[in-house]
């Protein structure tokens, strides 16, 4: 048995081959696992738990069907769907987890975040970050009429591709002082994240950094079992 972990997949309709992957992995993959763990950026754009789209359905569905077999589902919020809440939740059986979390599996203490918040020098991503995570914010946004959501939606996927553009690659990974901290802070040596899109893992002074891949024409998963862990990769296209 194993613990999965996953991040950035940015399920859409315009990907259908990479939403049958994700079916398919749940339901051969995840459904031998000890736990699954999805480190945000699950769909490329959630307009709120009152989505109607038969994306939604199918997902909540084939993650409520693993939950309700045994194996417990995990999400973290993503810069690309960080208005998933408790409706999304109750009707997927998943457990929502905080920005950061502590998990521990066959002696691994680890702290899994989506990795958005260690990108520090992208000051202008962090200012629309703490924006968009505060209650008040929030509250509003998902409460405005459903079409409304999914033209801001929409409008932010347009805008942050042509920002990104024009950024300089190091800006968009992640700062080497917020890991230090963010893993101090927790009293970690093992780090897991996703959001940059860089897979690989990092040997630092104090542990290790992994970064899980974005699902594209490979995905990529996390493995933690008595053998260790591991990250690995499988083709998708």
């Amino acid at each position: 048995m194993s613990v999965l972990i996953i991040s950035d997949l940015h399920l859409s309709p315009e990907r259908p081959v990479i939403f049958r992957a994700f079916l398919d992995f749940i339901r051969d993959r995840a459904a031998q696992a000890d736990a699954l763990y999805i480190l945000g950026d699950l769909f490329e754009a959630w307009v709120g738990d009152d989505d109607p789209s038969d994306l939604a359905d199918q997902t909540k569905t084939a993650l409520l069907q693993l939950s309700n077999s045994g194996v417990p589902v995990y999400i973290q919020r993503g810069n690309r769907d960080f208005t998933l809440g408790a409706r999304f939740m109750r009707e997927s059986g998943a457990t929502l987890l905080a920005d950061e979390e502590i998990i521990e599996y066959y002696g691994h203490r680890a702290l899994v975040m989506h990795g958005d918040s260690l990108c520090t020098d992208d000051v202008q991503y962090q200012r629309f970050r703490r924006k968009s995570r505060n209650p008040i914010y929030l509250w509003c946004l998902v409460h405005l009429p459903l079409r409304v959501r999914q033209k801001i939606a929409t409008d932010w996927r347009r805008k942050s591709a042509a920002a990104n553009s024009n950024k300089a690659s190091a800006i968009m990974d992640v700062n080497t002082k917020a890991v230090d901290k963010v893993m101090a802070k927790h009293g970690v040596d093992i780090l897991i994240h996703g959001h940059t899109h860089r897979p690989h893992r990092h040997q630092l002074n104090n542990g290790e950094r992994i970064v899980l891949g974005d699902w594209e024409a490979n995905g990529w998963n996390l493995t933690i079992n008595s053998s260790g862990i591991e990250l690995e990769s499988f083709p998708i296209l």
